[in-house]
């Protein structure tokens, strides 16, 4: 009823039995509790919990530390892109869009390893 009254709408289900399981695969994001009419709503679902008391942290804990990672992730590669984009674009605009090359391409490839890839994963592994 959600998704057609507002289709942009990100929905979410939460169900602990069978009569949940078409709710539950309805929405976007489903999460399926194991009851006591069995295991159909879990595996139905995206995620699944033993009981509902571990609602509580799966919503308020994981979802804020997954927005807190995602927009570190991209507020990361904006920072990259602009050190890496913002020279060239001024050397372009001073060589009247000659078509000159400002990096090798070595040192454009070491760039992308060194300052795009392992600061992301060491942040990844230590998180």
């Amino acid at each position: 009823m959600v998704r057609k009254a507002i289709p942009s709408a990100t929905t979410l289900a939460i169900g602990d039995g069978a009569n949940d399981v078409n709710m539950i695969t309805a929405a976007h994001v489903g999460i399926g509790i194991k009851g006591l009419e069995g295991y159909q709503a879990a595996r139905s679902s995206d995620y699944s919990i033993g009981e509902f008391k571990m609602l509580r942290k799966l919503l308020l804990f994981h979802g804020r530390e997954l927005y807190r990672k995602n927009s570190t992730f991209v507020l990361y590669n904006f920072y990259k892109n602009v050190l890496l984009i913002f020279p060239q674009f001024w050397l372009g605009f001073f060589n009247a869009a000659s078509g000159l090359q400002m990096y090798e391409p070595f040192l454009f490839q070491m760039y992308h390893i060194f300052f795009a890839n392992m600061p992301i994963l060491i942040y990844g592994l230590l998180d």
